[in-house]
């Protein structure tokens, strides 16, 4: 049911707010917004609040910088905890241009005109991400809290007093988490966030990053989303599940198959599949992101699918008696620096079309791929990912679906902006580069 502005004004009062966040996201997935005061609520959740756009990574040019954050009232949420000495709520916000129309660069949006899309089939996607990171003693060095493997369990590890606290904080905004557990590498965790609808799990997904991170700042430590901030040992990934369903009927199951997968759920897969190269960029949108994806840390290289074998690139997990509801596909290569509202965009944009198109899926691979010679994979025809940030611009760049999902602006302004950090990362030296070539060249 939708929340109605009284709604809203009496729990603001109820609750004795004294400040309310506006928060929205840029081209990059990174948290927007400002703070309003008690004496400005009732009005901007009205008008909405008015705000200069042109230093918004990706929005607009100085010229025609006016826009509105516009409060989306469902979103409305109250911190479990004050900010400063103030009790305070958070609410995403649609961006509006000056004459109410969609702003066609606001992220939030592109996700909604994808699953409109969805909305006049009566259909519904659902999604359940996985997002892994690490903690550090501080932003400065990536010193690790514990040398602690997949599902250790400790009472006493800071690492595990802060990925519980955080989880309670997440249920206290009303943010259902799944379960939580220590990851493969050090320092490393993971709270999985339970399955939700595409766009209310993509604000919880922009919320989680949020709060991992400031509880950890309020206990003096630092987490970070970055894929891969350690040579050597598992970077951070994004596993995304996801199914579509038509009311309460789960459109990937089928009783009959030998996958237990419909036909509509193989060409979905196979959208995935066939697309992936072309939407690689947003998925994996960092310089960072592509040392992650590197054959032996169990990040997915390799363009196939399987029930068991991790090596691949999505996993359908194996069919129980019972569980038709829980029929899904996990994506494997994302990472957690990608912005939410344009990978779920993509990941249904390829979906659908694989649906559209009646795309086969191919037979699954649970043989480890990483152990496959390169004649083995060619004749398997077993594609890779692009394997650097300047690969998958060059792909994303001719992809139709790609323009055709995020729209002219957002596919304009990635392109510029990610140009522009090939280009920085490109002529930086670095230290590798001094230890090997200094001492003789």
């Amino acid at each position: 049911m939708k929340k109605t502005k009284e709604e809203v004004l009496k729990l603001i009062n109820k609750n004795k707010i004294q400040a309310v966040r506006l928060v929205f996201s840029d081209i990059l997935g990174q948290l927007k917004g400002m703070s309003i005061t008690r004496s400005e609520i009732e009005k901007v959740l009205e008008e909405g609040q008015g705000f200069d756009g042109s230093s918004i990574e990706g929005f607009v040019r100085i010229q025609e910088s006016d826009m509105v954050a516009m409060p989306d009232l469902d979103t409305f949420k109250i911190f479990p905890w004050l900010l400063g000495e103030r009790a305070a709520a958070i609410v995403f916000c649609d961006i509006l241009n000056p004459d109410g129309s969609a702003f066609e660069g606001d992220p939030r949006y592109v996700l909604r005109r994808n699953l409109e899309r969805l909305k006049k089939k009566g259909w519904t996607y659902y999604l359940g991400p996985e997002l892994e990171y690490f903690y550090f003693k501080t932003n400065g060095h990536p010193e690790i809290l514990d040398e602690g493997g997949y599902f250790d369990y400790s009472t006493i590890n800071a690492g595990v007093r802060l990925r519980k606290k955080t989880t309670t904080a997440l249920e206290e905004l009303g943010i259902p988490v799944e379960c939580s557990h220590h990851e493969v590498a050090s320092s490393q965790h993971e709270i999985d966030l339970l399955y939700q609808d595409a766009l209310t799990m993509a604000d919880s997904t922009m919320l989680y990053r949020l709060i991992v991170k400031e509880v950890a700042q309020e206990e003096g430590y630092y987490a970070t989303f970055m894929p891969k901030p350690i040579f050597g040992i598992n970077g951070s990934g994004m596993h995304t599940h996801q199914s579509v369903f038509a009311g309460n009927k789960n459109l990937f199951f089928d009783a009959k198959d030998k996958y237990h997968l419909s036909k509509a759920g193989k060409s979905f897969i196979a959208g995935l599949l066939h697309y992936v190269r072309d939407f690689t960029l947003v998925t994996n949108q960092w310089v960072n992101s592509y040392k992650r994806l590197v054959p032996g840390y169990e990040a997915p290289v390799y363009i196939s699918w399987a029930r068991r074998n991790r090596s691949s690139l999505v996993r359908v997990p194996m069919y129980k008696p019972g569980r038709e509801k829980a029929t899904r596909a996990e994506l494997r290569c994302p990472d957690p620096a990608c912005n939410p509202y344009l990978a779920f965009s993509v990941m249904l944009a390829a979906g659908l079309k694989g649906i559209e198109q009646n795309l086969e899926l191919p037979e699954p691979v649970e043989e480890d791929i990483y152990h496959m010679s390169l004649a083995e994979r060619k004749k398997r025809k077993i594609e890779t990912l692009p394997d650097s940030l300047e690969n998958a611009i060059a792909l994303f760049e001719k992809s139709s679906l790609m323009r055709e999902s995020l729209g002219d602006h957002i596919f304009e302004k990635l392109i510029a902006n990610k140009k522009k950090e090939w280009d920085e990362f490109r002529v930086h030296v670095s230290k590798y580069e001094t230890d090997r070539y200094l001492p003789f060249l």
